[in-house]
């Protein structure tokens, strides 16, 4: 009996050197993907979409210095309204500086201030009108009287700031001359007494609606707060109004005057405060700075 190698199995034999192939379904890959950072994509869009907004920027920034710096937007032309007393050169005058500059970039509050700081200019407001036009509106301070002052006359308005000296250049201005608004007489800077010009804004207000009278008030005297004293064109008499119904005792008067001086009486003080009486002194020497 033969020997028998050992048994071998079903199939066909094995063929050495060559491989067989494995089932890749339970074998992991060789090669794994690569980590991505996070965001690196968003990170590269917006680079691309920020590239043309800085330039859009650049090119703004450039263009608006240039815009700046052209001579068509330069201040040219200045264009004044409510101007009555002061002129189109004062006006310049005051806002010097202001042609040349560049009607975007100019302060023009602060060339506001450079107008109210003129004694004359109450209110201002500036304006641009491209593309080189500075509209200037004014709101002048109107004179109410000629303040005595020593031996000075100045100009007052309704607030009691003192305007300018008063000279011949204001002879058309009709205004009386009104003592005792200085309370303080100083020759470098003379201070107006409060209560002596609101008196005399009430007087001159209320007088404005007479004209007939308005026209023979030659002085008015205002030192005593109370107490307006008057002095008509061609009449010696002091008259005393007090601090109401002006222009109903001042009628009063030149309604009894005829009958007072009617047998040749003199007099220089005529009281009025009173309604149902007329007081009248002789001979009283006053002067128009005295008090009362």
């Amino acid at each position: 009996m033969s020997a028998v190698g050992p048994r071998r199995g079903r199939g066909l034999p094995p063929t050495p050197g060559i491989p067989v192939p494995s089932d890749r379904r339970f074998r992991r890959p060789d090669i794994r993907p690569g980590r991505r950072r996070p965001g690196a994509r968003g990170i590269r869009l917006l680079v691309r979409a920020g590239l043309p907004v800085v330039a859009v920027a650049a090119a703004a920034i450039w263009l608006g210095g240039a815009v700046l710096e052209s001579r068509l937007l330069e201040v040219d032309r200045l264009l004044v309204r409510g101007a009555n007393r002061l002129t189109q050169a004062d006006v310049e005058l005051l806002l010097d500086g202001l042609r040349g500059t560049s009607i975007l970039s100019a302060d023009l509050e602060a060339f506001r201030q450079q107008l109210l700081a003129s004694p004359w200019v109450e209110d201002a407001m500036l304006s641009r009108v491209l593309p080189s036009t500075i509209t200037v509106r004014l709101v002048e301070r109107r004179p109410i009287a000629v303040a005595r002052v020593g031996q000075a006359l100045h100009l007052v308005d309704g607030a009691g700031v003192i305007i300018e000296t008063y000279g011949p250049e204001y002879r058309d201005l009709d205004l009386p001359i009104v003592d005792g608004l200085v309370a303080a007489p100083a020759a470098d800077e003379p201070a107006v007494d409060r209560a002596a010009i609101a008196l005399a804004g009430r007087f001159l207000t209320e007088l404005a609606t007479a004209p007939d009278l308005h026209e023979q008030v030659s002085q008015v005297d205002v030192s005593n707060p109370h107490d307006a004293v008057v002095l008509l064109d061609g009449d010696p008499a002091w008259l005393h109004l007090g601090d109401e119904a002006f222009v109903d005792r001042l009628r009063r008067y030149l309604a009894w005057a005829p009958a007072l001086r009617a047998d040749g009486q003199v007099f220089d003080y005529v009281d009025l405060r009173l309604a149902d009486r007329i007081v009248v002194r002789e001979g009283e020497q006053r002067t128009a700075s005295s008090r009362e």
